[in-house]
């Protein structure tokens, strides 16, 4: 994918990445261009959909403190219809931030926030046991975050 993007494309998706409010032009002085020749990149990147939307990234601290938490589940074998079901209920769960498929003898792997363990505990029995076809689950609370982006390493990975 990368090798069809310019090093200035790259220096945009960079840059944006990591402040999406920045005016054309304040961008443009980022990158090293006119602000003309960068607008014209920017909507290309859109266009072309490397920049698929733009978000403002809340301070979760603010709303006090909170747990991440990674579970595991397991799920038995589901009609189409309760697949649908599945998917709907995660998707209108707010909770469940992240959700992915994964091998091995766990079916999906799942980040949840939660606000204490009592609440998750609750959580637990209230929600996720509640999802279509879920046998089990299997936890994993986070004590500190070390590590936290939303930017892709657009130059010289090869997995993009």
């Amino acid at each position: 994918m990368s090798d069809e993007l310019s090093t200035i494309d790259l220096r945009i998706l960079e840059q944006v990445q990591r402040d999406s409010s920045l005016s054309t032009s304040e961008l443009a002085d980022k990158v090293g261009l006119s602000q003309s020749p960068c607008w014209r990149r920017l909507q290309r990147l859109r266009d072309e959909g490397y920049i698929t939307r733009q978000v403002a990234l809340v301070d979760r601290a603010k709303f006090g403190s909170s747990l991440f938490i990674f579970a595991t589940l397991k799920v038995g074998t589901l009609t189409e219809e309760q697949r649908a079901d599945f998917n709907r209920k995660l998707e209108l769960t707010p909770e469940i931030l992240e959700c992915y498929s994964i091998f091995g003898e766990r079916d999906l792997l799942i980040k949840v926030i939660a606000p204490s363990m009592d609440w998750y505990q609750q959580f637990i029995f209230k929600t996720i046991l509640k999802l279509p076809g879920v046998i089990d689950i299997q936890s994993t609370v986070t004590l500190a975050e070390m590590k936290y982006t939303t930017a892709l390493p657009v130059r010289g990975n090869k997995a993009l």
